[in-house]
């Protein structure tokens, strides 16, 4: 959802009260009530115009909906498995509909990501590698961050070389975790972790952390070092993206954001980002590069790993093609 739609939600929510704000929360996900919630706490004086314009629409919106299918979860369990088959739809399935086999995990999903780590730091790193697999790959990274660094490296090497996960992995954290195991054997294999599991949460570290990681796995494991660079994209491959894809991806990016973030750029990246943008905003945007001072290295790379987020959020969307590290390799 981009900046416009969080804020007409946003209103839309405060329009509503308090208690049926609440029962709308309480079918959200984690991040989405994270930043919805930020985005009413900015909002301190909103133009009565925008709020009947968000109304109204919402009115004629829900005036135009009828229930569709009587049983929501049959209709995308039928769909998906004669679109993909048995094997791959009931993976789908099951992460879609959320089933017992995650729920204790979902749990951690409302933790800050230091509690998540206290939690875990005890822990093999077998059975840390197959919680975080769960978590969303932002989340995960946060959590690696607060590990020591040789706990880190083991975790990276065990999420990398995980192939699927059975229930009975984690039954060492029955105690905290015990809904996890809700289905017991009958639960099926599910297919996390990964090579591409292990290249999309490094890409959320900064490039302090990144570096010495993948030197580990690659003294580890030169193949498998070679195997998540290939799988990873990193800022300066927002070279690769065509120019229908950097306008599109400019579309969502906050000027500000993008002003922090190019500080740390090449020239060829500028370069590619003021040719996607009018004489005149380029212009604009080569200016306040020149005038603003120096920046945290800290800043920049948290800023960049925001516009990250957001072009693999556009990737998933199918707005843009990535290219990854690998040469024919794309997402």
């Amino acid at each position: 959802m981009d900046e416009e739609g969080l804020q007409d939600s946003a209103i839309l929510l405060m329009s509503l009260g308090e208690e049926e704000a609440a029962e709308v929360f309480k079918h959200l996900t984690p991040k989405e009530v994270q930043r919805l919630g930020e985005t009413i706490a900015k909002m301190k004086v909103i133009p009565r115009e925008r709020v009947e314009t968000v109304l109204d629409r919402f009115a004629n919106d829900a005036s135009d909906q009828s229930m569709l299918v009587n049983d929501t979860d049959e209709y995308v369990k039928s769909v998906l498995r004669k679109a993909l088959g048995d094997d791959k739809a009931n993976l789908l399935i099951d992460r879609i509909l959320q089933g017992g086999d995650v729920s204790g995990i979902e749990s951690l999903k409302w933790m800050d990501p230091g509690s998540v780590a206290e939690l875990l730091r005890n822990e093999h790193p077998q059975i840390i590698a197959a919680i975080l697999v769960h978590l969303d790959y932002d989340q995960s990274s946060e959590v690696l961050k607060h590990f020591v660094e040789r706990q880190r490296h083991e975790v990276m090497i065990r999420i990398a070389t995980l192939d699927g996960i059975q229930p009975s992995a984690l039954k060492d954290l029955n105690d905290v975790l015990s809904k996890v195991l809700a289905g017991g054997d009958k639960l099926r294999k599910a297919s996390l972790g990964g090579v591409k599991t292990a290249a999309e949460i490094i890409n959320m570290m900064g490039s302090s952390i990144e570096g010495p990681l993948l030197d580990y796995i690659r003294q580890t494991d030169p193949e498998l070092a070679q195997k998540i660079m290939d799988n990873m994209f990193v800022f300066d491959d927002l070279l690769k993206i065509d120019d229908r894809g950097i306008q599109t991806m400019l579309k969502e990016v906050q000027t500000e954001s993008l002003i922090i973030a190019l500080k740390g750029a090449t020239p060829e990246l500028r370069e590619k980002i003021f040719s996607n943008m009018s004489t005149r905003a380029a212009e604009t945007l080569r200016e306040d590069l020149e005038s603003r001072g120096p920046v945290r290295l800290s800043e920049v790379e948290a800023e960049q790993k925001e516009l990250l987020k957001i072009v693999r959020r556009l990737a998933d969307e199918g707005q843009i093609v990535l290219a990854t590290g690998g040469d024919d390799g794309f997402v």
